[in-house]
């Protein structure tokens, strides 16, 4: 066996790997965009790597050659199959799980031990995954290096005011601490997507995820009837007692959610998980 796994192109060829639409699948074969994917994600020897749908194994060969050692969650059949020939090239550091990576509970996989979560996420279940990692919290993972479709990435990154702001960057960016990268086009996929990509950094805060699911509860009233005044969409969660909870959070009756702070979101999240507090049985 030779002491280096063979290009990806012909391991695509050899397993038969067109991408899959259905799994959401756009794979990533230019190795210097993976090996900058490694860089940005700061991978030092040693470092225990959690990888998503990894493919034919481009991007989780920048991350064995960095020096990670690497689990794996694949679904499809015909990839683990690739990926168990590639392990063989790397003594024991690619452990491959087959399965829904929605369905996993990776902190039981991975030992109660929270690792550096890298991934190129397959699009149609970016989103649903980032916010079950996100809910997680530093219990599971210490940094998070993510690709989403360029879309995603903006409302991930957004800012009170802008189009783009809205339930998952007050998610986003109360879990967490995340920061663009770089942006990839989709001519460097195979094959190709019809937007371009972007590359996120999720940083964990200094302390872990407080009132999340209360934070849930409040982003979807409030976004969820955007462009009606919070005293309509937030009426519901607290009665007569919302203009008191807006106004511990500086917040009036008469704004929109898209006008609110994360921190802001956050007091009244507070708010919401004092009642669920003082409601539940002692």
């Amino acid at each position: 066996m030779s002491d280096a796994p063979p290009p990806l192109r012909d391991v695509i060829a050899q397993y038969d790997l067109g991408a899959k639409k259905a799994l959401g699948q756009h794979f990533l074969l230019d190795l210097n965009l993976t090996a900058k994917i490694a860089r940005a994600a700061n991978i030092a020897p040693g470092d225990r790597v959690l990888e998503i749908g990894p493919g034919p194994g481009g991007l989780t060969r920048a991350l064995l050659d960095a020096g990670a050692d690497v689990t794996a969650i694949e679904r499809d059949t015909r990839c683990i199959e690739a990926l168990t020939d590639l392990a063989q090239y790397y003594s024991g550091k690619l452990h491959l799980i087959e399965g829904d990576a929605l369905a996993i509970d990776e902190t039981a996989a991975l030992a109660q031990r929270p690792v550096k979560i890298v991934a190129n996420l397959p699009y149609n279940i970016s989103t649903e995954l980032l916010i079950k990692w996100l809910r997680a919290g530093s219990g599971l993972w210490s940094s998070m290096t993510l690709m989403f479709q360029k879309e995603v990435a903006d409302r991930i990154l957004a800012k009170p005011g802008a189009k783009a702001y809205g339930r998952l960057s007050v998610i986003s960016q109360f879990a967490a601490a995340p920061s663009r990268a770089f942006d990839l086009p989709a001519r460097a996929f195979t094959p190709p997507p019809k937007v371009a990509s972007s590359i996120v950094v999720f940083a964990p805060p200094h302390k872990a995820p407080s009132n999340f699911a209360a934070l849930e509860r409040v982003t979807q009233a409030a976004f969820g009837q955007r462009r009606k005044m919070l005293r309509s969409s937030l009426k519901p969660l607290f009665g007569e007692r919302l203009d008191e909870v807006l106004g511990s959070a500086g917040a009036v009756a008469t704004q929109r959610a898209e006008e609110l702070s994360v921190a802001q979101f956050a007091q009244i999240a507070a708010a919401v998980q004092a009642v669920i507090t003082s409601n539940s049985p002692r």
